[in-house]
């Protein structure tokens, strides 16, 4: 309750300024770094607590009300030991480790939408609204890769074409190749339903692209600029 309280009074007032994203965004590169070069089991559990952590992140860097913050760490005190479990565990086969996903993906989408929405609420364009589209990205193609892995294990074990090996970092390649519309074509989903949030996410990418970056590039000014 103590610390729930301290992460309360943290958080920013309506007028604040933009928050600091650096944080965030080390966390989400080391995440994906952990599991792109560590193949074990345990990686996914530990990519629940990370990503909860990163939604944690994006929660203090945003400008929700308290009642909503209340909310959402009552579900992640709730909801991660229980996740995290279901992650390390294999009495509970592709059902388990599916609903990790969903978890995973929905704790993502969360930061997603709390990230881009505290970046666009803000007239001045700072090197930490830069870091905080980067991380906004980097949370997107992490959050469809967990989609694609629920449906992988909610579709028993069938998911790329040719027979591809699915693994988590399989996924990921996949996510982001999709998200940034590459189409390097060595990994492509086989069913109707891969296929529609594979389109989905390379919509998303090219939306974001031409839309929020580009924006923030544009009126990027940095403090010496604001001085002159």
């Amino acid at each position: 309750m103590g610390l729930g309280m301290a992460f309360l009074k943290s958080l920013p007032s309506a007028g604040a300024q933009p928050g600091r994203y650096g944080a965030l965004l080390l966390v989400l590169i080391a995440s994906y770094l952990l599991s792109a070069f560590v193949t074990a089991r345990w990686i996914e559990a530990l990519q629940v607590v990370l990503f909860t952590v990163a939604m944690l992140l994006a929660l203090r860097s945003s400008s929700v009300s308290r009642r909503a913050v209340r909310l959402l760490l009552i579900a992640a005190v709730v909801g991660v030991p229980v996740i995290f479990t279901l992650s390390l565990s294999t009495a509970t086969g592709d059902i388990g480790t599916g609903v990790a996903n969903i978890w995973t993906g929905l704790v993502l989408l969360i930061a997603s939408v709390m990230i881009v929405y505290r970046v666009l609420t803000f007239g001045t364009v700072t090197l930490q609204s830069i870091f905080g589209a980067f991380s906004a990205y980097l949370v997107i193609g992490l959050m469809f890769a967990s989609f694609f892995a629920a449906i992988y294990h909610f579709s028993g074990d069938h998911f790329f074409a040719a027979g591809e090996k699915a693994t988590t970092q399989t996924f990921q390649y996949f996510s982001f190749t999709t998200l940034t519309t590459l189409g390097y074509g060595d990994y492509t989903a086989a069913y109707s339903s891969g296929q529609a949030v594979a389109v989905l996410e390379a919509l998303t990418g090219q939306i974001f692209l031409a839309t929020l970056v580009a924006r923030l590039v544009a009126a990027f000014r940095s403090p010496r600029d604001g001085q002159s």
